[in-house]
């Protein structure tokens, strides 16, 4: 009794003296706290504006991958809208059986579609950006001595002071090159030097054993860019009134039309391709994008709108991405209208989820592929594990599948522009990918990461560099 006694007074006595500790780390969490609640609200004021100028009254909600048995994973259920537009067929009905119909007819009316109901409109007063080298410094990637170039892009804000936008980036390249170098150009982390932490994922970053992306590259003798998108536009609703659309905005909501963090973050790019064509240690006809993720995404749609980018390694982009829209697997159309998603996208997006469904879209993913070719594209994504079952080891998420079906979709207009595509609609397995065409897939067994198909992009660009 004695023994008790005196355990209890010196637990009491211990969380007594933590009183004052928990109080200030609960003080100390307040301001982050603060912060986020403030974001979340300013999120949700923005989604329900944007839904009041679209008369919506609801959203079908999205599916949480977290919970078993909500989100689909059973293919038999996959496909309720199996019907996908026609990549080469006019809104008038008319086939297009000609390149030059292709490029003056049929794709123009493809982009206004994505313009308008998918990715938003980038504004025509859109001003320029002035690049400064901020840091140039001798480094190493594994033994590999590199030059590497900070720079931030000055976004001119004489329009709208109040919003400042000063875009990161770096470049890296080889110190023995001797001239000109191709250049792998990726969204995420923030460049060297620069404050704040870095944009890539610690999935993008990667663990498995083996030399960095960055170390593969550079063993190539090429170069490599990291872009930030965050310093182009934050990555949540809140952000909206900031960043390049608050600033050409002026602060203001968008409108439907309006383009999105997707669509700003590509922008970006092509921003930082203006910098690479004036820098002489690059070979600017030879300059790839590469994303993970949302920045998958990122640079699916950078590579469909700018025509200076001669290849793409896609990886993971999901819904919102390569992903069929029309796809009921993992990741749904409801889900990137939610709150934590639709500042990716036009506001007209939201329509798709609410009244609208997804075989109403007029456009689809094999479509924004189709818009890439005839240059080569690397569609790629982890493996399918259920992650009802293990989520830890899965992209189910994603649809990999879904990307492969927007892939085999796309293919007719690589065909009629001269190139090869998949050359199958049979689904690959896993570690086995379709790699001898203009437009590739693999998928690896990894999970939500792309290292383990660097290897075979870099191959894949190799060739298409030659």
């Amino acid at each position: 009794m004695k023994n008790s006694l005196i355990r209890v007074i010196c637990s009491s006595a211990f969380v007594i003296a933590l009183i004052p500790f928990a109080s200030r780390a609960f003080q100390n969490a307040q301001p982050a706290t603060a912060k986020q609640s403030a974001t979340q609200q300013a999120t949700k004021q923005d989604h329900q504006q944007m839904m009041e100028q679209l008369h919506i009254a609801s959203l079908r909600p999205g599916v949480n991958a977290r919970v078993l048995g909500e989100t689909n994973y059973d293919e038999a259920k996959a496909n309720p809208y199996p019907n996908l537009p026609d990549p080469l067929t006019l809104k008038n009905g008319k086939k297009v059986t000609t390149a030059k119909m292709w490029w003056d007819q049929r794709r123009p009316e493809i982009v206004e579609d994505f313009d308008r109901e998918v990715y938003g409109r980038v504004p025509k007063n859109v001003p320029k950006v002035k690049w400064e080298v901020t840091n140039t410094a001798n480094q190493h990637v594994g033994d590999v001595p590199i030059v590497t170039k900070t720079l931030v892009g000055h976004v001119d804000n004489s329009s709208y002071p109040e919003i400042s936008v000063d875009i990161q980036l770096s470049l890296s390249i080889p110190a023995s090159a001797k001239g000109p170098v191709p250049v792998i150009m990726v969204f995420g982390g923030a460049p060297a030097g620069s404050a704040g932490p870095p944009a890539t994922s610690p999935s993008q970053q990667g663990s498995e054993p083996g030399p960095s992306w960055q170390a593969q590259v550079v063993a190539k003798g090429w170069g490599f860019a990291e872009l930030n998108p965050g310093s182009i536009q934050a990555d949540n609703g809140a952000g909206l009134r900031k960043g390049i659309i608050g600033l050409v905005n002026k602060g203001q909501p968008r409108k439907p039309d309006d383009w999105g963090a997707l669509r700003a973050w590509a922008w970006g790019a092509d921003r930082a391709m203006d910098y690479l064509e004036t820098d002489k240690s690059v070979d600017a006809k030879h300059v790839a994008i590469q994303g993970h993720s949302r920045y998958g995404k990122a640079a699916v749609v950078s590579m469909a709108y700018d025509p200076r980018i001669a290849i793409a390694f896609v990886s993971s982009s999901g819904e919102g991405g390569a992903k069929l829209h029309r796809r009921n697997y993992g990741e749904l159309v409801e889900n990137v209208a939610g709150e934590n998603e639709y500042h990716w996208m036009a506001g007209n997006f939201l329509k798709y989820a609410g009244p609208l469904k997804w075989g109403d879209l007029p456009v689809d993913s094999h479509e924004l592929i189709a818009m890439c070719a005839p240059r080569p594209v690397f569609l790629s994504a982890g493996n399918l594990v259920d992650p009802a079952i293990d989520i830890g080891h899965s992209d189910a998420w994603v649809d990999a599948r879904g990307t492969f079906m927007a892939g085999v979709a796309a293919g007719p207009v690589y065909r009629l522009l001269g190139k090869k595509d998949l050359g199958t609609t049979e689904f690959p397995a896993i570690e086995h990918g379709i790699l001898d065409g203009d437009l590739v897939f693999r998928q690896h067994s990894a999970g939500h990461t792309p290292n383990p198909n660097w290897p075979y992009f870099l191959a894949f660009a190799e060739r298409e560099f030659k």
